[in-house]
């Protein structure tokens, strides 16, 4: 069994949940690799845990990290303890019917673009689809996707034209880590939230009328299929699908999107090691997928920020950006490579983070603060480059409703996640227009 390859019952344990009473150290007995294991006082170690080529999952708990059983032997030879969190859930029996869907329900990248194109036939006044690029694979005429978004407001004028100015933007990332499986779904029903809220629902309404809402349903759409080629054992692909640095198995070949921007290339949290989950790429955006996306975060916003670290953007930049990962429940903000040097926009950034935070019941600070440092991500690149106020927002369970993990049981996604989800991305489009106001 490969590293990212395990059956789909464990990857829907909640992490949170307790350990089991008496359970054996994983130093001390083979190590189950389809199951959680929770790490104690890993997070002042995580640079060295990611030098060993440890998959970190996005979960901290104090100063306890979490990873899969395949890594806990590279944990225990650094003296740390690893303790298996609970036995596996029970597999996923609901199986996926309809077409564009697996894992009982979840959409696959034809699923998503699938219903881009139905919702800009729909509402030829509220939305247009716009391809920004191709996937890596199919640069290499094997295959792939195109690279696509979706505009949303009601288009006037140049509205939706991939240029700056204008209305204010909002935009929303999923899927960038194709394991996430949550993200694409909320990204898939914030859409259509917006198109059929509007005329009826007056906040819907009003943010239409004033906001133009980009979203990225699948920022990674090769790991995608990765992933859904599982069916209802989805394979656990976390980067995209270049090969070009070796071939590492099943579900581990790739470089990690969100260690390859360049903001703060090769800092803390990466690898150059191929076969790590945080391999970096040789060199920073060296992925197409990145370099494409920047390209129209670039016609979107103009540069308001001037080079180092502590430069502030000026207070009346415009533009709001999230990008989803799971399963932390955290709202993470700028600078993610140390948490030890803030941004110049600190308190504004701190203070917003804070609010989503609250309103979603998550912790929100910087990545170092509250996770572990980690270079290269896409919110990072955005605040840097342009000015633009950028956030994690790291999906996630922390009220044991048995939607934990990597690929929670559909049924989440209506009950749990975006009911929670919609108030705080509501909340920050609607910021888009003055994120840095007092």
């Amino acid at each position: 069994m490969t590293r990212g390859r395990f059956t789909a019952a464990a990857a829907a344990l909640a992490l949170g949940a307790a350990p089991l009473l008496g359970a054996p150290s994983a130093t001390a007995a083979a190590a189950d690799p389809s199951t959680v294991y929770r790490v104690a006082g890993a997070a002042p170690r995580a640079a060295e845990l990611v030098a060993r080529g440890v998959d970190l999952l996005e979960r901290r708990t104090g100063d306890d990290l979490y990873v899969l059983g395949g890594d806990v032997e590279r944990v225990a030879a650094l003296g740390l303890t690893a303790t298996p969190q609970g036995p596996a859930a029970a597999p996923v029996t609901t199986r996926s019917a309809a077409a564009g869907t697996y894992y009982g329900g979840y959409r696959t990248v034809a699923g998503q673009y699938a219903h881009l194109d139905s919702v800009a036939a729909a509402h030829p006044d509220l939305a247009a689809v716009v391809t920004y690029g191709q996937s890596w694979l199919k640069t290499q005429g094997r295959g792939g996707n195109d690279l696509r978004a979706i505009c949303l407001t009601k288009i006037t004028g140049a509205d939706c034209s991939r240029s700056a100015g204008g209305k204010p933007k909002f935009f929303l990332m999923a899927q960038v880590h194709s394991r996430e499986i949550s993200t694409g779904e909320v990204a898939y029903r914030w859409v259509d939230h917006l198109v059929d809220g509007y005329g009826t629902d007056p906040a819907v309404t009003a943010l239409m009328d004033s906001t133009e809402m980009w979203v990225v349903p699948v920022a990674n759409p090769d790991g995608v299929d990765i992933v859904a080629s599982g069916g209802d054992d989805p394979i656990l692909q976390r980067k995209n699908a270049n090969d070009s640095h070796g071939d590492c198995g099943t579900g581990s070949t790739g470089v990690d999107l969100n260690r390859n921007a360049d903001s703060h290339w090769g800092y803390s949290g990466t690898s150059d090691d191929p076969c790590s989950e945080v391999f970096l790429g040789p060199a920073p955006d060296s992925e197409v997928e990145n370099s494409a996306l920047e390209s129209l975060f670039s016609d979107l916003w103009a540069d308001r920020r001037a080079d180092g670290d502590a430069t502030a953007a000026p207070a009346d930049t415009t533009g709001m950006f999230i990008t989803l990962h799971a399963d932390a429940a955290q709202v993470i903000f700028p600078w993610g490579h140390d948490a030890a040097v803030h941004t110049g926009n600190d308190a504004a950034l701190r203070a917003f983070g804070a609010e989503m935070g609250d309103v979603l019941g998550y912790e929100s600070g910087q990545a170092g603060e509250i996770l572990y440092d980690s270079a290269g991500g896409t919110e990072d690149w955005v605040y840097d480059k342009l000015g633009v106020a950028a956030y994690t927002i790291e999906v996630g369970d922390n009220e044991g409703r048995g939607c934990g993990g990597f690929l929670p049981p559909y049924s989440c996604q209506d009950s749990y996640y975006f009911p929670k989800l919609l108030p705080a991305l509501v909340l920050a489009a609607q910021k888009a227009a003055a994120p840095y106001a007092s």
